[in-house]
C-alpha cells in the first residue's frame, strides 16, 4: 500500500525522540507515538509498513496511521500527545439539557418502574423534547459528574426533626456513655437479631492457587434463629446467646443470665438497649414468678435509646462486627450457629476489645441540631 503521510525526520527530531524512549520517564503514550515515528522514518531502512510497526509496538494499525497522520500535518511536538488537534470537543449537553436531567434523575420513577435507570432517563429526554437523541453513556457521564445515582439506594433511619422525645432519649443515653467506668455499675448495652439458617444444597469447591471459592447460588433454607448480643464496652466482655425466638421470655432470660451470671456482684446494672415491645421489665413478670422478677428488675438501672435512633446503641455495633467477622456466611443449623458465635466471643473476649465512644452531647447539640426543638417565648 502506497504511504499517503511519509515521515521523514530530521536529526534533531530523530535525537529527540531516541532520547524520549532510552530515558524512559514519558508517559506511556508518548513512548509508544515515539516508537512509531522512528520506525516509520524514511531514513529507517526506508521506513516499515504500518503493519509490521503496529505488531512491533503492540497498537492497532490505526494508532500508527493517525500518528502518520499527525506527525506530517502538524509537527512532531502535537504527534506526540493523546489529543486530536483537529477533533471538536463538544458539550454534551447544554445547561438547559443538564439541570432537566438532574431534575429527572431526583424525581419519582416512572409508574411500574422501581428506580430510574440510565436508559429510562435518556429515553424520557428524548420524548420530552430536551435533546433530539442521546445516549446512556452520556447520562451516566453527566449524572457522575454531579455525583448522582439514581439507581442506587441506601437504607436509613431517618429520626423526626425538632422532636422532644427523640433527644430527651438521646442525651440520657449520652450521659450514661459519659460516665466514668465503675465496677460495681456495670454498662452493659443489649441489642438483638436474627440469622436465616442456610444449608447448600451442593458441595462447594474450595478455593485454590489462582481459582475463588465457588459456592452455588442453590441453597435450602433450614429456618431463622435469634441471636441476643449483650456487651459491656468499658469491661471488653461481651455474650452472645442464640434462641429460636425472640419473645418476652427470652428477653427475660437474658436479663436472668447478665444479674446471676455474668453480674452477680454489681449494685446496679446500667442497661441500655433499644425502645421494643419486648425490651421492658414487665417481660420479667412473664417468666417468673413476683418476687424473682421483682428481684431482678431492681438489679437494672433501664435507658432507651430514642426510637429511629438505634445507632446510640453499642451493641448495634458489636453486632456489626459479629455480622461481618462471624456470620458471613451459610450456616445449616442452630448447633453450628451456637458454636460458631461461642467460639467468636471466647477469641473477643480473650483479647479484652473494648469500645472507645467519642460522640457526647456537646457534639450532638451542633452536630444534630435540628433535631431540638425551637423555643419560643
Amino acid at each position: 500500500m502506497r504511504k499517503i503521510y511519509r515521515v521523514q525526520l530530521e536529526e534533531e527530531e530523530r535525537q529527540q525522540l531516541k532520547q524520549i524512549i532510552n530515558k524512559g520517564k514519558a508517559a506511556a503514550h508518548k513512548q509508544r507515538r515515539a516508537r512509531i515515528l522512528l520506525l516509520a522514518d524514511e531514513e529507517h531502512e526506508h521506513g516499515m509498513c504500518d503493519t509490521a510497526i503496529a505488531e512491533s509496538v503492540f497498537v492497532s494499525l490505526r494508532t500508527v496511521e493517525r500518528t502518520r497522520q499527525c506527525f506530517v500535518e502538524h509537527g512532531l511536538e502535537t504527534s506526540l500527545k493523546r489529543k486530536n488537534p483537529d477533533r471538536q470537543y463538544l458539550r454534551k449537553l447544554d445547561g438547559r439539557a443538564e439541570a432537566h436531567l438532574i431534575a429527572l434523575a431526583c424525581s419519582k420513577a416512572p409508574e411500574g418502574q422501581a428506580r430510574w435507570t440510565l436508559r429510562l432517563l435518556a429515553d424520557q429526554l428524548v420524548e420530552l423534547e430536551i435533546v433530539p437523541s442521546i445516549s446512556h453513556e452520556t447520562v451516566r457521564a453527566t449524572l457522575h459528574k454531579n455525583e448522582l445515582k439514581p439507581w442506587r439506594k441506601k437504607q436509613w433511619c431517618i429520626p423526626p426533626k425538632a422532636n422532644a422525645q427523640f433527644v430527651c432519649n438521646m442525651e440520657d443515653v449520652l450521659e450514661v456513655y459519659a460516665r466514668e467506668r465503675n465496677p460495681l455499675r456495670p454498662l452493659v448495652c443489649m441489642d438483638e437479631t436474627t440469622k436465616q439458617l442456610v444449608d447448600h444444597t451442593r458441595s462447594l469447591k474450595p478455593m485454590a492457587i489462582g481459582r475463588v471459592e465457588k459456592i452455588d447460588y442453590e441453597y435450602e433454607r433450614k429456618g431463622v434463629g435469634t441471636i441476643f448480643m449483650m456487651c459491656a464496652p468499658l469491661e471488653g466482655w461481651r455474650e452472645v446467646i442464640v434462641t429460636k425466638r425472640k419473645q418476652r421470655v427470652d428477653y427475660a432470660h437474658c436479663l436472668q443470665k447478665l444479674a446471676e451470671v455474668h453480674f452477680p456482684d454489681a449494685e446496679k446494672i446500667v442497661l441500655v438497649q433499644d425502645n421494643l415491645n419486648t425490651h421492658h421489665p414487665a417481660s420479667l413478670y412473664e417468666a417468673f414468678e413476683p418476687k424473682k422478677a421483682r428481684e431482678l428488675m431492681e438489679r437494672f438501672e433501664f435507658h432507651y435509646t430514642p426510637k429511629h435512633g438505634s445507632w446510640l446503641n453499642i451493641a448495634e455495633t458489636e453486632l456489626s462486627v459479629l455480622g461481618r467477622q462471624c456470620l458471613d456466611r451459610r450456616i445449616p443449623t442452630m448447633e453450628k450457629l451456637k458454636d460458631e458465635t461461642e467460639q467468636w466471643t471466647k477469641k473477643r473476649n480473650e483479647k479484652k476489645v473494648t469500645i472507645d465512644w467519642q460522640f457526647k452531647t456537646s457534639d450532638a447539640r451542633i452536630k444534630l441540631k435540628k433535631l431540638y426543638p425551637s423555643i419560643h417565648d
